[in-house]
């Protein structure tokens, strides 16, 4: 039975014959196929990796709330502050500069900011 990879573009290869692929699935959406070589678009990368901080932080965001919440009830204006503070880091999140000047993969894997959005899912 043969094995196709089939890139972001729908080309097609024979996973035999491919001689170089990308080490991991992480951005297997944003691969690319030239010749027999696989490998992977930095801007659809990005673009993924933007996508799966929205996807993390948009639980965060909900449990932040409940914690702005029980500080406004409270009238505890740290907690008020420092919520609004942490909300706003994990708005930011997707605007790191770190993701726009990732020049590689394995830059932009690094550029997860686990004080913000907890343990990189690219470990």
């Amino acid at each position: 039975m043969t094995n196709y990879i089939i890139d972001k573009d729908g080309k097609q290869i024979d996973a035999s014959t491919a001689s170089s692929k990308p080490s991991d699935r992480h951005f297997r959406n944003a691969w690319t196929i030239s010749g027999n070589v696989i490998s992977e678009d930095l801007t659809k990368a990005k673009e993924i990796f933007k996508t799966k901080i929205r996807q993390i932080r948009k639980s965060l965001l909900e449990a932040e709330d409940v914690v702005y919440m029980k500080a406004l009830e409270s009238s505890d204006a740290d907690a008020q502050t420092a919520s609004i503070n942490k909300k706003k880091a994990l708005r930011d999140a997707p605007a790191n500069s770190k993701i726009t000047d990732a020049d590689t993969i394995d830059k932009l894997k690094d550029a997860w900011d686990t004080t913000v959005l907890g343990d990189s899912p690219y470990k």
